[in-house]
């Protein structure tokens, strides 16, 4: 079993340690890295900051860390990645020891053959957490990594200090995304069709995947093209266009979250571009039913508001962090 090299992590950051942390077993997981620097491929974005990979119950994961101080964990969106936060790590790094993980099947990281629902995905971001010994950590997700962050509270897990739900995807059976434009309409809706539905999911054509994503902010240039590029690119990897049509068939799964909110304990703070995909009812709906929770809604903001507006993600995660 190999360990996790924080120290060096640690150094070719500046960040100052007393002393390495070791990884914790997770009961019924494995997990495993390669010590000694990066083992991942540079980001166009951010060249110098080392991006690592980990197995956890199988499955290599691509992750990054930057800054120092307490600890933060970035959850990206559906079908996207952690480059997703490009605009807010530097910051945040100024404040907060930053993690950020692309999930099985998105990304980077590999796509198991597996049933893509939401359990699959909380249970991959606490192994993560454990591997990495993660303590304290206030969890920041969009979309899918809202839910996901929400469900851990709500499950109680000893990491998790707090939580900031930006656009949970928790409505509509799941099916948020076919509301960002008719064309993603149109291919969602056929991605049930039986055979039709296999090859649209295999094609994916650059044009598509472009209109359909930007769809997901209020200005289409708030989502650079290099990234456009990097995530059809991602998205066609060996596995991920199988893994994105699991996601689909499973999108039920990430409305029935809503009902563990209740037993969440921890500070929430909910946060909403005002052109997100979700509805004002639905935005109510999970403010009620996490305790004590706060709402907040960003003007000229979509469904990717870490790149709509950076500021007021970054403020949210700060203003969170300082509550608990």
């Amino acid at each position: 079993m190999a360990r996790i090299d924080h120290a060096h992590t640690a150094n070719a950051l500046g960040i100052q340690q007393s002393g390495e942390i070791l990884p914790r077993r997770a009961a019924g997981s494995t997990a495993e890295t390669n010590a000694g620097g990066p083992v991942a491929a540079p980001l166009p974005w951010a060249p110098d900051l080392p991006v690592h990979d980990v197995t956890v119950d199988g499955t290599r994961l691509r992750y990054l860390v930057a800054g120092s101080g307490p600890a933060l964990v970035l959850l990206h969106t559906l079908r996207t990645q952690l480059d997703m936060f490009q605009k807010v790590i530097p910051e945040l790094a100024t404040r907060f020891q930053v993690y950020a993980l692309d999930f099985p099947g998105h990304g980077h990281s590999d796509a198991p053959n597996a049933d893509y629902a939401a359990e699959m995905f909380v249970a991959s971001v606490a192994g993560f957490l454990d591997w990495l010994n993660i303590q304290d950590a206030v969890l920041a997700g969009e979309s899918i990594g809202g839910t996901i962050a929400l469900l851990l509270a709500a499950r109680r897990n000893p990491r998790v200090r707090g939580v900031v739900a930006v656009n949970p995807y928790d409505y509509d059976r799941g099916r948020g995304l076919r509301r960002s434009s008719a064309l993603a309409n149109f291919f969602i809706g056929m991605s049930g069709v039986p055979l039709i539905g296999g090859a649209i999911g295999r094609m994916q054509p650059y044009w598509a995947v472009k209109r359909i994503l930007q769809g997901g902010v209020y200005r289409k240039d708030a989502l650079p093209s290099a990234l456009l590029r990097e995530l059809h690119a991602a998205g066609m990897e060996p596995g991920h266009p199988r893994a994105f049509m699991q996601l689909v068939r499973h999108w039920p799964s990430w409305e029935e979250a809503r009902a563990e909110y209740g037993n969440i304990a921890l500070p929430v703070l909910l946060l909403y571009g005002d052109h997100d995909w979700s509805r004002g009812a639905e935005r109510e709906a999970d403010h009620r039913a996490i305790p004590g929770s706060r709402m907040r809604v960003v003007k000229h903001a979509g469904h990717f508001l870490a790149l709509d507006a950076p500021s007021a993600f970054v403020q949210a995660v700060g203003d969170l962090s300082g509550s608990v």
